[in-house]
Parts: C-alpha cells; structure tokens; sequence
C-alpha cells in the first residue's frame, strides 16, 4: 500500500461510497425563497450546510440574525447554535495582517517574538507579493525540502471550496513540497490496519445499521462513543444514524439486545443507551483483551474453523498468548492485576460473546495512545477467534462513531472536486528534496523541525527529515491538533516564515508571519452531498452574507498568487465561482444519467429548492464478500487474510511493534504505573461534545453554554475532588513535568477514580505569549500532553498517555487570553 495517500484519505475516501439507481426528488415546497443570494431580498431564509449540518439562516438586510435546522434532518445538531459567530465574533480575521518583526526583518526576524500578538495591517497585494517572494526565496536557496504544506481541509465542506485542494492545485505549479502522512485522529490505527486486514478501515462504511438491529445480541462499544461523536461528519451530516439507535435504546431497554461500553468513562452514549460498562484502568485494554482471547482458547470456545480459513499466523501468536514464550499466559488473573477487571468478569464476557451474534464497534481514543497499534490489531484478532466478521451484526468495525457509520449508502452520484489539474504546466521549480523525504508522519513535524536531516524509522522506511524553512497552513489549526505545546513553540522558531490562512485568530495565527483572511464557509456558494457515507441527498450551500471586511475565498487567493508567476488562468481555468459550481454539478448529472438516475438541470436545482434526494441504497455487510468467498474477494493484506501475524511487520524488526499484538507498557500511566505517584491522575483529551476540535470554540456565547467562570471544563470524580477540596465552579491547576493549565471543576460520577477529561481543540491562551513553559489560561490539554510516537510502524500521536496532578488555583486569577484579534501596531517600529 502506498502510505503517502493515507494523508489525503479524509478528502478522497468518499469516492468509494458511489452507487447506482433511481432519482426520487423531494418536491414538497421550497424552504426558502428563489431569490435567495445574500442582500438580494431585505430579508429571506437562506439554505447552507457545515461539519455540524444543514440549515437555513435568517437574513436581515445583509445581516445573518437567526438560525434554523433543516428540515429533512430530523435530528439536527445543537451546535448548529454556534455557527453565527463564527461570521461576527472578535476573534474574525479581518485583515491581511503580518508579524511586526518578520514585516522589518523577514527571514532575520526574532523568532522569540511569535505569540506576541503584535501585527501589523497590509494589503492584499502586500501580503501577495510577500507570499511569493517568500515562495521563490526559499526554493531557490532550500529546495523541495524547505516548505512544508502539511495540513489542510477540516474546516470547509463544499466540492470546489476545498482548502486542500486550493493549495495544493496552485502550490504544484510552482514547485514541490515537504507533505504529511497520516492525520492526528487515527494514524496508528491507519497503519497498523491496511496490514492486519488489508484497508486503513477507521474511514470505511459500516455494516448497515438496521442489519445490526435485527441480527446483534451484544455490541461490545470499545472507547467507542457514536452518540457524541456522530454529532458532526466530514461531510455536510445528514444524522440518520440517530434513528437507528434510538431503535438500539429500545432494544436495550426491552432486555432484548445488550450493549457493554468498555471504558472508564461512562460515556454519553452509555447514558443515553443506559447499558452496562466495564470501567477498566486507563491504557490497559490490550491486557484485557489478552485476557479474553486466553478464557476463549483455554475453554475452547474460539472457532478454530474461521481461524484456519479466513486468518494466517494464530499459530505464531498462540506461545506469546499461552505464556509459552515468556513464562507468562495472558490469562484472566494476569490481565486483572493491570486492567482492574476482576478475572471472573473477564471469563464471563468472553463466554458471552460467543453465545450470540457479537458486533465490536472500536473508537479511536485507545489507538492515541503509547503502542496505539496493538489495540486496533489485538480487537481484530478477537473479533477473528469469536469467528463472526462478516456476518450480519458480526465482526469488526471502526467506523461507527465517524461520518454516519452504518447508515445505508443511497445509490446516487458522488460528486467531484476542484482537484488537480489534467495536464498541469511544468513547474517554475523542479522537485529537489536535497535528499531528504518528501514526506513525514504528521505527528512528526516538531521532530523534524528540531532535528533536520535526522533519521526515522516509519512502517518499513527510513525517513531523512528534511530542512523545513516555511510552513503554510489553510483551513487548520496546529497549535491545537500536535502534543507538548511548549516544545511545539521551540520547534516553532526554527521556521524561517509561516503562513496562516484562517477566518479566526487561533493560536497558529498568533505565531504565525503572514495571517491572510479567508471567508467562512457561510460567505461563499457551493454544492455538498447530504450524510458522508450515507450520500442520502444533494444539498445547495448558499451565501449566507457577504463576504466580511476584506476575507477571501481561497480559490481566490490562490488565483492571486498564481498570477504572480503567470498561471492564474490555468490555475481557474477563466471560470468564476458559479461557473465551477456549474461544472461540478452537471459532471455529477452526466454521471447519474449514465447509471439510469436523472437529475434535474443546474438553473432548476440551484433556483429551486437547492436539495435532491437520492434513491436509498440496499443493506451491506462490512467483510460479508470476503466471507462469502476468501479467494475471489481477498483482504488487502500479502495473504488476501486476516493476519493475526504480520511477516510484513515482523520483517521490520521493531521492538516497539513486533509481529504480532503483544502487551507493551506505555512511557507513563496512572493506576500503578510508576511515575503515578507524583501525577495519579489519568487525563483523557478526547474529542469534545460541544465542538469540532478548536472549531467553534471562538463563539463566545456559545462557548459561555459549556464553559465554567470562562475556562474549558476539568471533569473529576467525586472522591479525587474531595481530596484536592474542590468543589463545582473552582478553577483548579492542572499540572505535570510538561506544562499547567487553567480548567474550571465539574465533579461528575462518570469519572472513574483517578480518570479526569479536558476535550481537546480548548483554544491556546498562554499568560505570556510565545513564551514556553507559562499558564495557558484557557484550558488546551496539549500543554499537559507528551510528543512520542505511538511506535517505530505509525509514529502516530500519543495524546492519550498523559498523566497529570490537579490543585485548586491559588492566587489572583489571570484573565483568558486566547481570544479576541491581535494588537493592531505600526510598521516602521517594534
């Protein structure tokens, strides 16, 4: 498998949920008036979409006032309440802005001085000329190897307005550049897979719901919570997967379907579901999973058939589970004493999942962690000894918290993309990486920018680190996304010159050179499909206003820059923003008609109601073709099977990842571990409930909904906040070796003992900026994280291993200082 693609996988994967059938169109009346642009009308509802879903706004003579669900989402999120903001809070960018420093100094500049705040105001031309000749300065004197455009894309749906593809369509005219592999939600799960069963598996469509709802005995959700995380979708969310699990709920409480969350939280679907848990201790979960394949094969209830026909190398990995190679069997009583599930419960879940039909649906939040790799491969190898993967509400998937998991795939068209060019011009400057890779795991960047020319071993490579000397960033947001914040910001000043491209100042803006206003996602027009996996329609995103103060679409700006090396028409192809909509449009009707589906022309679509409705597709079977026949659908694996053992990996030689899933203690860890004494407590950052990572976070009243005396919420125990003296509505410390951090105390029995969470994507608020080591005022738990790579195979994040100590804050409490523009200086002095 060619690993560089795994970094454009969230933008490309959807490509795989095409189908083919019949039009049936919605016409039950218009949701909003014909004349809908921005201003046309003193005031209208106007249809739009986003991560968290469809909607229409109210406008008032050019003025968004009020927001409203769509009305066939029948589920709508509530954070769609945030999305005003996101246009008119003080935290907008409104103007090309450059670091004071850098605008006197350029490339010379005092680097110690990012996260100062302090900028100055240009204009676009400025700003453009600035970019360029940044752009020509540094391929000339560095090469390929000296820019870095790395992330990109979260923040925008919409086929044409894509930031990733903005960038990269006009960056490859003029030259290469240093990308990533991987993302920071599940590159160890990215890796590892593909070679345990043969795809990457975490963006893959799920067996369809109602098939789980008719066939499952028990679902086994593993750090797996759908109903927080089924919120938002990388695409416009239509929210089907809601219905289905209501239907779960009633099972549930019919006695007739049981659902065990292991965690050690009780999630919020475990509430809503009001299932069972097994709160075992944080990181431990291949001990437990150990455990129950042990009880499975010592009490002969794994199905050896299965194993034999659709599995490779349980052979290799009996003696390690056995003990025969380490004096240790990974039985119930050895994974008791790690786990903190007694070994009876252990022996009794195992039997249980025999009994009936056993669908495991795996989160991401355990593969974040130290050895991430060996939970996702160790859950595939008991899914493969209970013998069910590929049978209706059986088997394996981890997917179903992502995208609309398990929703059924209608059979309309997928629509295409800006994208590259179909015969692009030769580049100003040809590809010279000077002997370095031209790519890195994602997680890896401060590490390449610490050490260039350092060697790393990844997934069977040998990496060289290139010498970055520029780094562009659209539509992201690194300083919320990368671990240890303090070293993030040493790592930072090895850069020469950053670009930012953004419609909020976050903290990556902060410690930015060049910050260039883009327009939100609510200031432009375009198309997007209606639920991810489940394409259940065509959906019209209208302009909601105009554009604000002087922001840009990045289709635009990157038209700008591309004139300025003569390739601005190659680079639009002389079609304006409609025009591309168009396009995109009737590409997609051809494609519907020459699979018997007709869709109206683009005038009566775009004018009318601006929603088609796709045939619904057929239920599916996540492995039901490679289980119906192993030979003439194989896994993508060198066997075509499941592999328990990996000769691939194993030829790797990695102590940190051998060749098959082993118990590795992780570099630090609550509940016993050894450097549990100075920091007890557990801190899970996982993704939050009331954002999409950093995303929203800058709507102000929004975030006063969920915020506790302004600070991101510390959730804690009861019995750990007893002990510290905190109570709800403090701001407590939070603190280790790494960083501090404000949060504000809510005491909640969800939490077990010695577990706390702060959701990640909390805004960086340094009490002091650009200075490493001071308070973050706000709460981004990144301070309190560690920079390591999962192992030698992903290099993935390990956001999930940190351990920390809480104390109430003593003193005066400094104000937050995350949000809000920058402080607006002249030019000609520091």
């Amino acid at each position: 498998m060619n690993f560089q693609k795994i970094s454009s996988s969230r933008r490309r994967f959807i490509q795989g949920v095409m189908a083919t059938g019949a039009l049936s169109a919605i016409s039950s009346g218009p949701l909003i008036s014909r004349a809908w642009a921005a201003e046309t009308n003193p005031e209208q509802w106007v249809q739009s979409g986003c991560h968290f879903g469809a909607f229409e706004a109210k406008v008032v003579n050019g003025e968004w006032t009020d927001t409203r669900s769509f009305k066939h989402d029948k589920f709508p999120c509530d954070m769609l309440k945030a999305v005003r903001e996101i246009v008119y809070n003080p935290s907008r960018v409104r103007y090309p802005m450059i670091r004071l420093d850098w605008l006197l100094k350029r490339e010379k500049s005092d680097r110690s001085q990012r996260g100062d705040n302090r900028f100055v105001r240009v204009t676009w031309d400025q700003a453009l000329d600035l970019f360029w000749q940044e752009l020509e300065r540094v391929q000339k004197q560095y090469g390929s190897s000296g820019v870095f455009t790395g992330f990109a894309d979260w923040q925008m749906v919409g086929k044409l307005h894509k930031a990733g593809g903005a960038i990269d369509r006009a960056l490859s005219m003029h030259g290469s550049y240093v990308t990533t592999v991987g993302d920071y939600s599940a590159a160890a799960a990215q890796v590892v897979l593909p070679h345990v069963i043969g795809s990457l598996e975490v963006y893959e469509q799920q067996t369809s719901l109602p098939l789980v709802i008719e066939n499952t005995n028990i679902i086994i959700l593993w750090g797996c919570d759908p109903i927080k995380n089924l919120q938002i979708e990388y695409l416009v969310p239509d929210h089907e997967p809601f219905g289905y699990w209501q239907q779960i709920k009633e099972k549930v409480t019919q006695g007739k379907m049981r659902v065990i969350s292991i965690d050690p939280v009780r999630s919020k679907t475990q509430n809503y579901l009001g299932c069972e848990q097994l709160a075992l201790n944080p990181q431990t979960d291949v001990a437990l999973m150990l455990g129950l394949a042990h009880t499975l094969y010592s009490e002969k209830l794994h199905d050896e058939a299965f194993i034999k026909e659709y599995s490779v190398g349980f052979e290799q990995f009996l003696p390690y589970l056995t003990g025969e190679t380490d004096k240790q069997p990974k039985d119930a009583n050895w994974a008791e004493a790690i786990c903190g599930i007694s070994a009876e419960e252990i022996r009794e879940l195992a039997r249980q999942l025999v009994k009936g039909r056993t669908q495991f649906m795996g989160g991401w939040c355990v593969q974040r962690m130290h050895h991430g790799e060996q939970y996702p491969w160790m859950l595939v190898v008991l899914a493969t000894m209970v013998g069910q993967i590929g049978l209706p509400g059986g088997g394996i998937g981890f997917g179903w918290h992502y995208n609309g998991g398990g929703t059924i795939t209608s059979k309309g068209p997928v629509l295409s993309g800006l994208g590259g060019l179909n015969n692009p011009p030769k580049a100003v400057h040809a590809a010279n990486f000077r002997g370095a890779s031209p790519h890195i795991p994602v997680s890896r960047m401060v590490d390449c920018l610490l050490s260039p020319g350092k060697k790393l071993a990844f997934n069977g490579e040998t990496l060289t680190f290139p010498d970055i000397k520029m780094a562009i960033f659209t539509a992201a947001n690194p300083f919320h996304a990368q671990q240890d914040r303090n070293r993030m910001i040493e790592a930072w000043k090895k850069l020469e010159t950053i670009i930012v491209l953004d419609h909020q100042w976050t903290a990556s803006c902060r410690f930015a050179d060049i910050v260039l206003p883009v327009t939100t996602r609510y200031e432009r027009n375009d198309i997007e499909q209606f639920g991810t996996h489940s394409n259940k329609g065509l959906l019209a995103i209208r302009q909601v206003v105009k554009p604000q103060f002087e922001a840009r679409h990045d289709f635009d700006i990157f038209t700008e820059l591309c004139k300025r090396f003569n390739q601005n028409e190659t680079y639009s192809e002389k079609q304006t923003e409609m025009q591309w909509i168009r396009r995109l449009y009737d590409e997609g009707r051809k494609q519907g008609q020459e699979t018997g589906i007709t869709m109206p022309d683009f005038d009566t679509f775009w004018n009318g109601e601006g929603y088609i409705e796709y045939p619904t597709g057929t239920p599916w079977v996540r492995h039901g073709e490679f289980r119906e026949s192993p030979d003439l659908n194989p896994l993508g694996t060198p066997s075509g099977l499941i592999e328990i053992y990996s000769k691939t990996i194993a030829g790797f030689g990695y102590q940190d990842c051998p060749g098959h899933p082993v118990w590795l203690e992780p570099f630090e860890r609550s509940h016993t571990g050894k450097q549990a004494e100075s920091y007890p407590l557990h801190l899970q950052s996982c993704h939050p409930d009331k954002r999409l990572h950093s995303q929203i976070c800058s709507s102000d009243n929004y975030r006063q909904t969920y915020a506790v005396n302004g600070r991101e919420p510390l959730y804690i125990n009861p019995t750990d906040a007893k002990v510290r003296g905190l109570k709800n509505g403090d701001i407590a410390r939070v603190f280790n070796a790494r960083g501090q951090v404000l949060a504000g105390v809510v005491i909640s029995e969800d939490y077990a003992p010695g577990v706390i969470r702060i959701h990640e994507g909390a805004w960086y608020s340094p009490q002091e900026g650009g200075k490493a080591g001071t308070l973050c005022t706000y709460g981004d738990p990144n301070v309190l994280s560690a920079d390591i790579g999962t192992s030698q195979l992903a290099q993935g994040p390990s956001a999930h291993t940190a351990i920390v100590q809480v104390e109430r804050y003593q003193g005066v409490i400094p104000a937050v200082t995350g949000f809000g523009g920058p402080q607006l200086v002249q030019g000609t002095h520091a």
